[in-house]
Formats: C-alpha cells, sequence, structure tokens
C-alpha cells in the first residue's frame, strides 16, 4: 500500500512541477467573459491538456465547440467544489495526526496505549494520503479555464507555490515513514516529523491564500 501511495504522489508531484509556469487552479470560478477567444486556452497544465486537449482522453472524436466548453465550465466548477471539499477534510486529517504524531513519538514501546496509538496513527496516515491525492487530483484533471488569468504576483500563484512545497513534503514524508516502519529509535524520525510539518503548515497556508484572492 505504501509503495503504491508513494508511486501516485510522484506522479502528482512530477505533474505539479511541469506546470510551475502555469496556475495550478488558474481560477475557481468560471469564465464570464464576452469577448471573443479562444476555444482552449494556450497555456494548460499537462493533466489538463492530456485529460482536455483537443486530442485529450476525454474528448474522444469530438470538435471543440463553444457548447462543449459551456460543459466544461460545469464540470470544472464540480470538481474544484470537490477539490475544496477534499481539501477540508485533508486538513483536518494533518491536525489529527499532529496530535496523534507528537504522544506517538513521546510514548514507550512497553506502554500499552503504544500499539493503539500506532494504528490510529497509521490509519490517519491511509486517509489523509487517499483524501490529499485525490484532492490534487480533482485541480489537476479539472478542465481549463476559459481564459487563462494568472499574471503576476496573486493569490493563485502563491497557491500553486504552495502546492509545490506541500507536495513534496508529502512525498518526503511517506518515503520517511517507510524507512522508519515503526522503529521508535530511528535517526530518521526528526527528519519525518520535520517533513509533516512542513507539508501541514504549506498546505493550510494553501488554502489560507485561496480563500483571501
Amino acid at each position: 500500500m505504501k509503495k503504491i501511495v508513494l508511486f501516485f504522489l510522484s506522479i502528482i508531484l512530477f505533474t505539479s512541477m511541469q506546470a510551475q509556469t502555469d496556475s495550478l487552479l488558474n481560477s475557481l470560478q468560471t469564465s464570464t467573459t464576452t469577448q471573443p477567444q479562444e476555444i482552449l486556452p494556450k497555456k494548460m497544465l499537462f493533466t489538463q491538456r492530456l485529460a482536455w486537449g483537443e486530442h485529450g482522453f476525454m474528448r474522444g472524436n469530438k470538435t471543440i465547440t463553444p457548447d462543449i466548453r459551456e460543459n466544461d465550465m460545469k464540470i470544472r466548477r464540480k470538481m474544484l467544489i470537490a477539490h475544496q471539499i477534499a481539501g477540508i477534510a485533508t486538513l483536518g486529517g494533518f491536525i489529527g495526526q499532529a496530535i496523534v504524531g507528537p504522544k506517538l513519538y513521546n510514548t514507550p514501546r512497553t506502554d500499552p496505549n503504544y500499539h493503539n496509538l500506532k494504528d490510529t496513527h497509521e490509519l490517519l496516515a491511509l486517509t489523509v494520503n487517499t483524501t490529499y491525492s485525490f484532492t490534487a487530483l480533482m485541480a489537476l484533471f479539472a478542465p481549463p479555464p476559459m481564459v487563462n488569468r494568472d499574471k503576476g504576483l496573486s493569490a493563485i500563484r502563491l497557491h500553486k507555490w504552495l502546492a509545490v512545497v506541500h507536495l513534496a513534503g508529502m512525498l518526503a514524508t511517506n518515503i520517511l515513514a517507510s524507512q522508519i516502519d515503526g522503529d521508535p529509535n530511528s535517526k530518521l524520525l526528526p527528519y519525518h516529523r520535520a517533513a509533516a510539518y512542513t507539508t501541514f503548515a504549506s498546505f493550510a497556508a494553501a488554502m489560507i491564500v485561496i480563500k483571501l484572492k
């Protein structure tokens, strides 16, 4: 299970790094512009082009028309709402880990509560990995917006930069967890804890800045 999680997180991290010059979300709102414009924006995430580009696997052999793009915006909105909801659930899981993790670190293995704490910590980790991956995929594979609005320094761009940080943090946290494998005396524990806190902080910050846009 850990190898599967690491595999998917690696794919998500690679995809995010490929999209550094674009916006992760571009916008959480549909476009309402009435000015003439291209059917598809010139800049799209790799995943958006793969799924929703002219020859994307979601297109089949259909010609992209304004009506199809209007339907894209409905799908985009639903996916980004799901992205937000899953993000809140993920943040809750992070908070749970932040509470259980230190207790686990400070509990001797001979303590009767140790195994219960360990099981809880692992369940939270699995839950967070699942909701986090879903959160990222909803954003990365949402149809592209009508126009690109990610110009200069903006909340969207900050959200994207922070996403790169917490994606890397999630990957590092899981890799270190697999190396520690329940060893309370592992020298990697401080690094695992630091990666987990960095992931939590950057994820929370990403949620805050998008609300301030």
